[in-house]
């Protein structure tokens, strides 16, 4: 009876133990999956890092490097040297095609002013043909004026020497009879022959005021032709006055040929932009380093990221802001702090799924998969504390998301 007594009480024993055990593993299974739902966590991640490619921004033998492969670099630290005596001379050219241009801006400044003299000269002659033309008017107007005198004065002589000849044709046959003397006789014949006289000489004076009459005229006419050619002279050197503008808007051109040769000698020393890794380095010291050409990478070691794929029905429990612990398995054992910096929008779609997106008409696929894995979206999780020695780009990573910053939040 003992023996039957102590054989059930074994199997109640396992019966419980059975039990229990059914019950421990529901339990932690349970708690495995809150805790995971909670916090949800991903192996699917990767250390990453921004990165740039160098390139020089001018041609030319490298003669200096400062750098050697995986090197890490402060910012403003020299990487390499550029032969920049090509770059000095074309600045220096620039700099003497600007000089050149400000001297030839002040000779066509000193031209112009030698033309604008030549201007007020000229205008100065066409005032002084203008006074001449109204001299010659007044000389013309004087020696019409002589004219008209000496018309009158003609005249004049004429009817007296017609009157002293009349006088002495009706006295002459008087002196047959004596009615007159010969002393007026003699008289009467002296003084037609002075009117006779007189009348020569005016008619002379006539003649010498119609020459002076035709010759202020003629001065007159000439005075009006130089007057003519002094305005065309005027003209002329107007028109010839040169403006310095088109030399002036070279200094723009001019000057920015200074500054892109400054630029392009600048340039010829290549400064961290900011503290990182170089990385891909294959050239060394003498190599010809071409314009756009990437020569090395520099890896951007002030910030880095986990980058972590999770499922998309994870993504409602992630929110930014969360607090994150980030693993990398080179060192497993170290735990690293970070914060969600954003979830991503969007992947590659699937073309086994939607099929090719292309033009035309859409590509359907026409199989039928019964399995569906859901889609996983990139979230990037900003590792507050790194080593700058430790972190290496694209190094797999472990990454759990905390889920109490997201209640906080709410």
């Amino acid at each position: 009876m003992a023996f039957i007594e102590s054989e059930d009480t074994r199997r109640r024993i396992g019966r419980v133990i059975s039990v229990a055990s059914v019950l421990c593993a529901v339990i932690t299974g349970l708690l495995v999956m809150h805790t995971t739902t909670e916090n949800p966590r991903t192996d699917d991640a990767e250390v990453f890092a921004n990165f740039i490619g160098v390139a020089p921004v001018v041609s030319g033998p490298i003669v200096k490097l400062n750098i050697v492969d995986n090197q890490l670099v402060k910012q403003g630290s020299l990487l390499f040297d550029i032969d920049e005596r090509p770059y000095a001379y074309a600045l220096e050219q620039a700099k003497s095609q600007r000089a050149s241009l400000e001297g030839e801006i002040v000779d066509e400044r000193r031209t112009i002013a030698s033309q604008g003299s030549a201007v007020d000269v000229a205008i100065a002659n066409s005032k002084s043909a203008e006074a001449n033309v109204a001299r010659a008017a007044a000389a013309v107007d004087e020696a019409k004026a002589s004219v008209i005198s000496a018309k009158a004065v003609v005249d004049r002589a004429d009817a007296e020497s017609a009157y002293a000849t009349n006088n002495l044709h009706r006295i002459e046959p008087l002196l047959a009879k004596q009615f007159v003397t010969v002393d007026q006789i003699d008289q009467a014949r002296t003084l037609q022959t002075s009117r006779q006289q007189a009348l020569q000489q005016a008619r002379s004076e006539q003649a010498l005021a119609l020459a002076q009459l035709d010759s202020a005229k003629a001065q007159y006419l000439q005075a009006e032709a130089q007057l003519e050619q002094s305005h065309q002279q005027v003209q002329q050197a107007t028109h010839a006055v040169t403006t310095v503008e088109p030399l002036t808007a070279q200094r723009s051109g001019r000057s920015s040929a200074i500054d892109l040769a400054q630029y392009n000698l600048d340039n010829c020393k290549f400064i961290a932009p900011f503290d990182g890794r170089v990385t891909n380095l294959t050239i060394s010291e003498g190599a010809y380093a071409h314009t756009g050409q990437e020569i090395f990478t520099l890896i951007d070691s002030r910030t880095w990221w986990a980058v972590a794929n999770f499922r998309e029905t994870q993504l409602r429990r992630i929110h930014p802001g969360m607090t994150a612990d980030v693993y990398v398995l080179s060192r497993p054992n170290i735990r690293f702090h970070g914060v969600v910096d954003s979830i991503g929008f969007g992947v590659t779609p699937d073309a086994d799924v939607i099929g090719r997106l292309t033009q035309g008409l859409p590509d359907v696929q026409r199989t039928l998969n019964w399995v569906r894995l859901a889609s996983r979206f990139p979230v990037r999780v900003r590792i507050e504390e790194h080593p700058s020695d430790l972190f290496r780009l694209s190094e797999s990573a472990v990454v759990v998301i905390h889920g109490d910053s997201a209640k906080e939040r709410d």
